[in-house]
């Protein structure tokens, strides 16, 4: 089980989007997370009449590592560590560290 998932609200706590928050959209490997609207880069793109692509300039969200974002917690307001627990039932849950609430619900 990994700390972060696809649909998870995280906010960055280094580089140039600090304080930020997003969702993430994508997980790249094992170590980068693609967030919505977070370390949009400008890329240059040649066009192609045959497909119908456009020439120009685009936005393109690029992937931030995992150590620069945390877990939105919504009950505290602030970016949290992530922890793990298994439940009576043996079910094994993410829950944050500062209160012990499970993440997953």
């Amino acid at each position: 089980m990994k700390r972060l998932k696809k649909g998870d609200e995280v906010i960055v706590v280094a580089g140039k989007d600090l304080g930020r928050r997003g969702t993430v959209l994508e997980l790249v490997g094992d170590s980068r997370v693609v967030v919505e609207g977070i370390n949009v880069a400008k890329k240059h793109v040649r066009g192609n009449p045959q497909a119908g692509q456009p020439g120009g300039i685009i936005d393109k969200t690029m992937p931030l590592h995992v150590s620069n974002v945390m877990l939105y917690n919504p009950i505290t307001k602030k970016g949290d560590r992530v922890g793990f627990k298994v439940l009576e039932n043996g079910t094994k849950v993410r829950v944050f560290k500062s209160n012990g609430e499970v993440v997953d619900v």
